[in-house]
């Protein structure tokens, strides 16, 4: 460990970055997305059209591996969103190490100030600390038209919402979700 920083065997899966190291901020409720599920969840996004030129927020970034995860595979911008600033000065190392700089946006904030800023055609990717219980409000408030859901346990999921795949990879669970056209604004 150096300065709060961890250096965990997390690679970027696939892309542009592939094999490439990420650092890990050192807090307690803060749990990176294995390699694994990320593979998933971006191959699940790729094969759904997805990826390719969006813009997605990763509303609640810790080391900002999933957001670097959609840089890698083609993304067009990444906002990433953490409210600690162990987690923002993780994300920039991050960043600045695979030279994604000019794709990315970075924000020390609480998820709820940004809520207003998402739109429409973004991608939200979601992976709250696993004690998180405002799943309702959070996705009751997000405007875009898929969100990814990363937890340790089904999300109930409004009617405004439309799973489009789950899955469980050992504790961990993973719904992506998009919206009926005229549901998003």
């Amino acid at each position: 460990m150096v300065f709060g920083l961890t250096l965990r065997i997390m690679r970027i899966v696939s892309g542009i970055a592939k094999g490439r190291k990420l650092l890990t901020p050192s807090l307690q409720d803060v749990r990176p997305s294995k390699d694994r599920v990320r593979e998933a969840i971006f191959n699940s996004l790729t094969s759904f059209g997805l990826i390719e030129d969006r813009h997605f927020i990763d509303l609640f970034a810790g080391s900002g591996a999933l957001g670097l995860e959609a840089l890698s595979r083609g993304a067009r911008k990444v906002t990433f969103v953490d409210n600690k600033k162990a987690c923002i000065d993780v994300v920039q190392k991050n960043v600045a190490a695979l030279g994604l700089e000019k794709n990315t946006e970075i924000i020390l904030s609480d998820y709820v100030h940004q809520l207003g800023q998402i739109q429409a055609e973004n991608v939200v990717l979601l992976d709250p600390p696993y004690k998180f219980e405002n799943w309702e409000s959070l996705l009751n408030s997000i405007k875009a038209e898929v969100v990814v859901i990363e937890s340790d346990r089904n999300v109930s999921i409004m009617e405004t919402w439309n799973i489009i795949k789950t899955k469980k990879y050992g504790t961990t669970m993973v719904a992506i979700a998009v919206k009926p056209l005229g549901k998003c604004l």
